[in-house]
């Protein structure tokens, strides 16, 4: 009788634990925007096919799909992963999939969480004193478009890293510690490779403001430079490439908690100085001043925020210099359901890269809108 009540514990023992099931999560955000940009004093020599342009516009900004989830794999690890692709809901791109952070990794409660995979650079753990969205969301802009049309233009802002590694330390007092290695697959006629790596510290001990940094060294940077885009000599070719060492630095009050006001106002600041490989080429340096206030007296929460964007030496090229503010806002119909509005101003004196002395065109780009915004 013994020998039959052990059966079923045995066969109990046997059958594995189930897996846990993974978050289906995602973004849909769609926007209209009438867009007027101009290209005054165009070089003879820029090979630009859109010297203006007033048209009203339909985008789609950062909608995404993606799978993320863990399991443990003993009493204190856990296997973590995510897969998120972007989707152009209005239909550019050829409608494909575009990889957003996909990665396999382990956390650990006291040695903290390792991802590798695709993941996003250091430089990504510090926006929090940037607001612009949809149509203005366009840090790291940094060319005219493929067909050379007229673009907003911005400083650098890094990507997501393809061959990467991400720890993400355990917080410790408010401290948050990222560190990030990304091998360079592709060799050159030299053999010689070029690993980036970045880390990035961030102080947050929920008093109302934070301080941040993060430092990367040949990580690589949304938007290269064709010089094919900017003339038409048959022997120019190749990228200017954009390998070198960047830093960014913020912070965020939260002035309400300090000053006697009712309401609740963040004021932030981004100083970001990026020293490219390329010879002749000066340091890039940008500065974001930002506000963002919470409006009293409506049925649901709003917001109305304030950014300005200065780049000095775009693309490390000097005279090659930007200016941006955008006055928006934010009306939230439900916790995952936000419509936005903005109005915004972006100029810029465009130069060459091959020789900075050469004005290719200034460039002035004005922008009206919303968008609704729908999180699940």
């Amino acid at each position: 009788m013994k020998k039959l009540l052990l059966i079923p514990a045995v066969l109990t023992m046997s059958v594995p634990t189930a897996q846990a099931a993974p978050e289906l999560y995602g973004k849909v955000f769609v926007s209209a925007d009438y867009v007027s940009a101009k290209a005054d004093n165009i070089n003879n020599n820029y090979n630009s096919k859109e010297p203006s342009r007033n048209l009203l516009e339909v985008g789609s900004h950062s909608s995404r799909l993606g799978f993320r989830g863990s399991e443990a794999i003993t009493a204190n690890n856990d296997v973590v992963y995510q897969l998120e692709y972007e989707v152009e809901i209005d239909g550019d791109d050829s409608h494909t999939f575009t990889s957003r952070d996909t990665y396999l990794g382990l956390k650990n409660p006291a040695y903290g969480e390792f991802r590798f995979g695709r993941n996003s650079s250091v430089f990504s753990y510090l926006y929090g004193p940037i607001f612009n969205r949809a149509y203005w969301d366009n840090l790291g802009k940094r060319t005219l478009n493929d067909n050379g049309g007229v673009a907003a233009l911005n400083m650098l802002d890094y990507t997501r890293q393809n061959n990467s590694a991400l720890w993400i330390a355990p917080e410790y007092n408010g401290l948050e510690l990222v560190l990030q290695y990304a091998a360079d697959e592709s060799l050159d006629d030299d053999d010689d490779s070029k690993d980036g790596y970045g880390a990035a510290v961030k102080l947050d001990k929920g008093t109302g403001y934070t301080a941040a940094l993060a430092y990367s060294k040949d990580i690589e940077a949304s938007g290269s430079i064709n010089t094919l885009d900017f003339v038409t000599d048959d022997n120019a070719e190749g990228l200017i490439n954009y390998g070198g060492d960047a830093f960014r630095s913020t912070v965020t009050v939260d002035l309400d908690k300090y000053i006697d006001i009712s309401t609740p106002l963040t004021l932030g600041a981004v100083y970001q100085q990026a020293n490219y490989d390329f010879a002749g080429s000066d340091k890039e340096k940008g500065l974001i001043v930002s506000g963002k206030m919470a409006l009293e007296n409506f049925a649901h929460p709003a917001s109305v925020y304030l950014q300005y964007n200065k780049t000095d030496n775009l693309n490390g090229i000097s005279n090659n210099d930007s200016n941006q503010i955008v006055l928006g806002g934010e009306y939230e119909l439900k916790d995952n359901v936000i419509a936005h509005a903005y109005v915004g101003q972006n100029s810029a004196d465009y130069t060459s890269p091959l020789d900075p002395t050469n004005s290719v065109a200034d460039i002035r780009v004005f922008a009206i809108g919303g968008g609704l915004e729908y999180l699940f």
